[in-house]
């Protein structure tokens, strides 16, 4: 097991006490990252039912379909010592698993659970109130441990080598998907296990946060800007924006790009504990406001990140959430002018004792790649 599968028990803790405080009986956990967290297993998520059922006042116990238990045994969660039930193909899972939890009054239920089982866990537990879990598992997974920082930190630093390589495969004349194919192969390349995302948008397309890719061709003088994640081994995002230009950019857009690359600084000097997720905002939307461009931003600062690209904490106006060590979250203000091209630049950072760390160290100027 590594380091970070050795946290599952004392995570399994925290969360019973938080359900404890939450007045929960029972967490019911199907595969998705919330199950992944306490218990370090992967699981398939497939129409036979798999829930992990955590009791505030017993040990925890995994229910797997009968021809997945002997991959739920080899899985970090068998090494634990976690009690794994089968259920064969002719049995009701969801009665099993009301067995464990006969007397429940309220449940919670993984934020991402498909309907079709949040319905029949509510048929087998008529008695039970069924609500989210996230009011239990998010303020456990906000705050990093040491071993999940080092597992950012190292997807940071993979994903920095990909954005390195991108010189050498931005060319004009080369579409934005012939681009993005050798972008996610080099990602690959770089230690993910899958590729997230990958978005290449130039000239106008730039100007949409999450274009993605298209068959535009790249033309002399195009703004690109590369939005690029994945997952590792360990189960860790990655998460990282640079803005290229083709050749020698508009006047106007390097303006733009001057004031962008000063608002995201502001951000990020701003990160310590005690401070508001709003007002890391602020200080990232403040500065290009004052510029005279604050129409032009038009999404929040940040989002969290973990075991997956978005998760709490949001850095968005409104939110006034305190900063604590072992926060991780993206500053990535943008500015996009419709119809002409766009820019953003992105971090993920770690809110630490007294101050930050950022875990991406690619260089923030803008990106200049000869046109031919």
């Amino acid at each position: 097991m590594t380091e970070l599968d050795d946290e599952g028990p004392e995570r399994i803790r925290r969360a019973q006490a938080g359900m404890t405080e939450a007045g929960l009986d029972a967490l019911l956990l199907s595969p998705g990252p919330d199950l992944r967290y306490l218990t370090g297993y992967q699981a398939l998520p497939l129409e036979r039912l798999t829930c992990l059922v955590v009791r505030a006042d017993a040990d925890p116990v995994l229910v797997v379909p009968a021809l997945e238990r002997a991959a739920a045994q080899a899985s970090p969660a068998g090494a634990t010592g976690l009690e794994i039930v089968g259920w064969d193909e002719t049995d009701d899972p969801y009665e099993l698993v009301a067995t464990f939890v006969p007397d429940a009054h309220a449940v919670g239920l993984d934020n991402q659970m498909w309907a079709e089982k949040v319905l029949r866990l509510r048929a087998s537990l008529p008695g039970a109130r069924q609500q989210v879990a996230g009011a239990v598992l998010s303020p456990l997974r906000m705050r990093k441990s040491v071993a999940e920082v080092e597992a950012l930190r190292q997807a940071g630093a993979a994903i920095d080598r990909v954005h390195a390589r991108v010189p050498e495969l931005l060319r004009s004349g080369r579409t934005e998907r012939q681009v993005g194919a050798d972008i996610a192969e080099a990602i690959r390349a770089e230690g993910h296990v899958s590729v997230d995302f990958v978005i290449v948008g130039s000239g106008p397309n730039g100007a949409s946060p999450h274009h993605e890719l298209s068959d535009r061709v790249i033309g002399p003088g195009d703004p690109v800007v590369i939005d690029i994640g994945g997952t590792t081994l360990a189960g860790y995002c990655s998460d990282s924006t640079r803005t290229y230009a083709v050749g020698e950019p508009s006047a106007a857009f390097r303006t733009e790009y001057e004031v962008l690359r000063l608002a995201q600084a502001a951000a990020v000097a701003h990160v310590r504990p005690g401070v508001t997720c709003a007002s890391v905002d602020a200080a990232a939307r403040e500065v290009i406001v004052e510029a005279g461009f604050g129409e032009l931003f038009i999404h929040r600062t940040g989002h969290g990140i973990g075991l997956q690209t978005h998760e709490d904490p949001y850095i968005v106006e409104g939110n006034e959430l305190p900063l604590e060590p072992g926060m991780a979250f993206s500053v990535e203000p943008g500015i996009y002018r419709a119809g002409r091209h766009g820019a953003r630049i992105e971090d993920i950072v770690v809110c630490t004792q007294d101050g930050v760390m950022a875990l991406n160290q690619s260089d923030h100027d803008l990106v200049l790649v000869p046109a031919t």
